[in-house]
């Protein structure tokens, strides 16, 4: 720790530092899922939990999902603040009657007087040839079920931050983090507990030229294709969409009013998807005489990601294609 109260930090020791502060100051929280003891299951983010915490408080369930979900969203109405650990995505599916049916619902159902204060983690698996089965990001699918709080950290600090506030929160909130961030390295500030109904979409880089918002990895992509294209005088502006439910788009509203230009990066498909609607709540808000260019989405193309390595380098988007996209829009 440094003087100034900053330490370096991955993304994966964020989200380890997130659960480490949950269960020394809350005795209602405990962690279950898969391969919780594992680091081949969740990276460098659940490190040694079970050492520290007991297996009663980080416990790894037999391979039922949809068990090891609805026993959590019970325990959630009966005053502790469970976190369900789904190591990959894809079989998130297998619970979608606890998730959809019963934790979205309940508090509406019930007018208010009860609330399953449950988080469910899903992590995206991406690459090193793991096929259409095991590589998905649904996080559009769940930003469109009412009564579900869905977040996407892209930063350090928020992969941890938004762990903890989440969890805090009344309301079921699905956290979904993205292994290709976890060597991701940043200073990190000690823990800021956050109301997360409080927090929003926000700007964490100013630019003049063109505006560009995405969440979780793409924006880290976006990072990248804005400091290659400042050495070319191009100057972007960024906005993380880290909270996908509630979807507060003002800040691209207000970002688009000045630069005039907007790209949409998210590593899912395109129809139906985030992308599609960002790009259309910000033209519904903002006057046809403000767009220099008209707005473009940059998705997965339609279509299971494949298998093979090099199908997968064309398959997934890269910070070549998003800068690519930029000097195309701003030579019209």
């Amino acid at each position: 720790m440094s003087v100034s109260g900053l330490k370096r930090s991955t993304y994966g020791e964020a989200i380890l530092e997130g659960f480490t502060y949950l269960l020394e100051n809350h005795e209602e929280v405990f962690v279950i899922g898969q391969g919780l003891w594992s680091p081949w299951y969740v990276g460098s983010s659940m490190t040694d939990l079970d050492k520290k915490f007991g297996i009663e408080r980080v416990m790894d369930s037999p391979v039922s999902e949809l068990a090891c979900t609805g026993a959590a969203v019970g325990a959630s109405l009966f005053g502790y603040r469970p976190i369900v650990v789904h190591p990959r995505m894809d079989f998130m599916l297998y619970a979608m009657d606890p998730i959809v049916n019963q934790a979205a619902k309940w508090s509406h159902m019930l007018g208010g007087q009860a609330h399953p204060a449950v988080t469910i983690r899903g992590i995206i698996n991406r690459g090193g040839e793991q096929g259409a089965q095991h590589s998905q990001a649904l996080h559009s699918w769940f930003a469109h079920i009412p009564g579900l709080r869905v977040v996407m950290p892209a930063t350090v600090e928020d992969a941890r931050d938004l762990l903890i506030a989440g969890t805090l929160c009344d309301d079921p909130v699905i956290y979904i983090d993205d292994r290709w961030l976890y060597h991701i390295e940043e200073d990190l500030s000690p823990p800021r507990i956050h109301d997360l109904a409080s927090l929003g979409n926000i700007v964490r880089r100013e630019g003049k030229d063109i505006t560009l918002a995405a969440s979780s990895y793409s924006f880290h992509q976006c990072q990248q294709a804005a400091d290659e294209l400042a050495k070319e005088g191009i100057d972007c502006e960024l906005v993380d969409l880290r909270i996908l439910n509630p979807l507060d788009i003002d800040p691209v509203i207000e970002s688009v009013q000045k630069t005039g230009n907007l790209i949409v990066v998210d590593g899912g498909w395109q129809t139906c998807g985030l992308a599609s609607e960002v790009v259309a709540g910000t033209c519904v808000a903002v006057d046809p005489s403000v767009w220099s260019n008209p707005p473009v989405r940059i998705n997965l193309p339609a279509t299971p990601a494949p298998t093979s390595k090099p199908l997968e380098e064309l398959y997934y988007i890269n910070t070549e294609e998003i800068i690519t996209a930029v000097r195309t829009m701003l030579e019209k």
